[in-house]
């Protein structure tokens, strides 16, 4: 304490210097109006750079928070869009629905009735496209209702399908996977294929089964079939990008560029299909095994 008297006694001409500058300073926008009105100009726009800076780094440290949110609503949003795609598909399609009195304060949407299909949004916390066999790990498990068997998706299309579960986290057969086989359609003309991935590349796949007599073209949209119950019908899986016919073959030879790019995967859905169990017991007592996903 002895020396921080002694050193601001050393520096008394400067402190008083300051003191003084700063007073004459104060005067001098005190009583005139043009200096007056540019300093509160200077110092809102610095006051107000600060502030902005602070709200920036604030955001940033909420990131986390606002991704879990947003991904929360859009799983909600896209549920809602399935179910409202399968309602228009089964009035196209002439299918006969039980009457159901709707309130009238109720929404159009209520009157569909619940949801087939329920997402739940999920964070990457690790992932593999180079190898033979690819998995995702995700943050959310049991406790959040996930079962294996459950669909993967994103915003651009197929990711792959859960195949373990533990209380806090799932692993996820990617689309990536030799043994993975999902059940899709061209979107223009409805003809029917699997995909595979077979093509050792992550951005692309082959479609498999579609036969010669089937006009493919590139750019051809390929969607899922909706068969097997794992996925809602129409969710994007690639285009195709290359068509061969082979001489010794009954089907094209096409590559199909996937629409989810595997290497930068942050967020996904994990969808249920609120019916699948049933599918599931009729399909074992028809005695049929599914073929593909």
């Amino acid at each position: 304490m002895r020396k921080l008297f002694i050193f601001i006694f050393r520096i008394r001409a400067f402190l008083l210097f300051l003191l003084l500058e700063g007073f004459s300073l104060y005067l001098l926008y005190r009583s005139n109006a043009y200096h007056n009105a540019a300093f509160y100009q200077s110092s809102n726009y610095y006051v107000g750079k600060v502030l902005e800076i602070q709200s920036q780094v604030a955001d940033y440290f909420r990131l986390t928070e606002v991704n879990q949110s947003l991904a929360q609503e859009n799983a909600q949003l896209r549920a809602q869009l399935t179910q409202l795609q399968e309602h228009q598909l089964n009035d196209s399609l002439g299918a006969v629905k039980d009457s159901v009195f709707v309130p009238a304060d109720t929404t159009a949407l209520d009157s569909l009735g619940p949801a087939v299909f329920v997402y739940r949004p999920a964070r990457v916390t690790s992932n593999s496209v180079r190898g033979l066999n690819n998995h995702l790990a995700l943050n959310v498990g049991a406790d959040a209702g996930i079962r294996p068997g459950m669909g993967v998706l994103t915003a651009n299309g197929v990711v792959g399908r859960v195949k373990a579960v533990s209380k806090h986290y799932a692993t996820v057969t990617s689309l990536l996977h030799s043994q993975t086989l999902i059940s899709v359609k061209l979107k223009r003309n409805k003809s029917l294929g699997s995909i595979r991935w077979d093509t050792e590349n992550p951005e692309t796949a082959s479609l498999h089964y579609i036969p010669l007599s089937e006009k493919v073209y590139k750019g051809d949209s390929v969607i899922t079939s909706g068969a097997g119950g794992i996925y809602p019908p129409g969710i994007m899986v690639g285009r195709v990008i290359s068509v061969r016919k082979e001489l010794d073959k009954s089907f094209y030879t096409i590559v199909v560029r996937l629409s989810v790019d595997f290497e930068k995967l942050s967020y996904v859905y994990v969808v249920e299909n609120k019916r699948k169990p049933e599918l599931d017991s009729l399909l074992l007592r028809s005695g049929i095994t599914e073929a593909n996903e």
